[in-house]
């Protein structure tokens, strides 16, 4: 697989010019990413969360996050999640009306986070390692939001 298949550089629409020759002598930090992606999205071990979900709530963070052409790449894998990658929806009738509201405040009110917000969670009956991984998720996805919008500064787009 070429670094250019990769979500992160397809997403910002990288795949020649300067910023691409920039991105070949980062390779690593490329594949790496990659590899994260793939832990966080479709690990061996999903636990409590498949991955038709992850990728539901992965587009519905890119969504909210402005970045549509990311979302999509995450919306072809939610399979029958798809309905929970809408920010406007809160997953009560998909029966993840808990889940998605600590993913969303994990997202974007994250100093909010208290451990009435975990102990909902633990009352669900989610494990301890599946807050983690709904945690891993919600990072890994800030973190290539941002990698995304400095590649599209990089390019001289509006991020």
């Amino acid at each position: 697989m070429s670094i250019f298949d990769s979500t992160t550089l397809k997403a910002a629409g990288i795949a020649q010019g300067p910023v691409a020759a920039a991105a070949e002598t980062r390779a690593k930090i490329i594949e790496a990413t990659q590899a994260a992606e793939d832990a966080v999205l479709s690990p061996r071990d999903p636990g409590a969360f498949p991955h038709d979900l992850r990728a539901a709530l992965a587009a519905r963070l890119a969504t909210a996050g402005g970045e549509p052409a990311l979302a999509e790449r995450y919306l072809d894998k939610a399979g029958a999640m798809v309905a929970l990658a809408d920010p406007a929806r809160d997953g009560v009738a998909e029966g993840f009306g808990t889940v998605v509201a600590f993913f969303d405040k994990a997202a974007n009110r994250t100093r909010d986070i208290a451990a009435e917000d975990i102990s909902s969670l633990q009352a669900e009956g989610i494990a301890d390692a599946d807050i983690v991984r709904l945690c891993e998720l919600c990072a890994f996805m800030a973190y290539q939001l941002r990698v995304v919008a400095g590649l599209r500064l990089m390019k001289g787009e509006a991020a």
